[in-house]
């Protein structure tokens, strides 16, 4: 769950609650529209836009009955989720991506490890580092199994002449970093609320295989944003994802979350992005 910052406190304390599946439907939008003239459309195209779709499918029994956190009386914000659960999700995001095509599982999979790992890189942000000791043999377990997952998958798809090239570590990585641009600019727009969203910068978006560039972010108001270079089919792209205002409950009440999910209103956010 992402639990989106509010300009303002409302009187009842709710927060627009974002599942990650919501998340994902408007990465998919964004993978379905991205390549033009100066941006290559990565390949193996649909096996791509299905990872990209999917690539947080292990959160489905979160995002239907959401546990707790006793400290905001919300569901777990993403980075605030308890590592015994995140570890859980990890590995089902890859199994449920693997079931569909050895590529799939492979795409997802170096994403869960790259999570962990400072995206092979290139993100100073390195979690498995601030894993709490209690926890770290778990993550590391769950990391360890993606690696070996990694190495099968890769093995399989480099034993078949047609699906070799796809894992080419060039042309391979060139789809991870697309993938992690899609995630994270669909974070920018699902973290923050619309106020709140200013500039920022997506680095390491692959124009081609091993040509990337960094792409500017500006807030323009009334829900444009500009992108400086513009990575998109047509400009003037139309994006939009859905979410909940849930308000806080007391620990003594144990609302039925999987009911409240069920019966609260979604409500859609939108934006419109253009050239620089």
């Amino acid at each position: 769950m992402i639990i989106q910052t509010q300009a303002e406190e409302r009187p009842d304390g709710a927060r627009f609650a974002i599942t990650l599946d919501e998340h994902l439907q408007l990465v998919n939008q964004f993978a379905e529209n991205f390549g033009n003239d100066d941006f290559a459309e990565p390949q193996p195209r649909d096996y791509f836009r299905y990872a990209c779709r999917w690539h947080d499918k292990g959160w489905k029994d979160l995002d239907d009955n959401p546990p707790l956190d006793p400290a905001t009386g919300l569901p777990y914000n993403l980075v605030e989720t308890p590592i015994p659960i995140i570890t859980l999700t990890g590995c089902r995001s890859p199994e449920y991506n693997e079931a569909h095509h050895a590529y799939c599982g492979l795409l997802d999979s170096m994403h869960i490890w790259g999570l962990y790992n400072g995206r092979y890189g290139m993100s100073d942000k390195v979690l498995i580092d601030i894993v709490p000791e209690q926890h770290k043999l778990a993550a590391q377990t769950m990391l360890n199994t993606e690696r070996q997952r990694q190495e099968r998958l890769t093995a399989v798809l480099q034993d078949d002449p047609e699906t070799a090239p796809w894992v080419e570590h060039e042309r391979l990585f060139a789809n991870y970093k697309a993938l992690q641009f899609f995630d994270t600019f669909a974070l920018y727009f699902n973290c923050v609320h619309p106020e709140g969203r200013g500039e920022s910068t997506f680095a390491n978006v692959p124009r081609g295989v091993g040509d990337d560039v960094d792409i500017e972010v500006r807030a323009l108001g009334d829900g444009v944003y500009s992108l400086d270079p513009y990575p998109f089919r047509d400009d003037g792209l139309e994006v939009s994802f859905t979410g909940r205002h849930l308000t806080p409950v007391g620990p003594e009440d144990a609302p039925d979350m999987a009911a409240v999910m069920r019966e609260t209103p979604r409500e859609r956010q939108s934006a419109r992005l253009i050239a620089a």
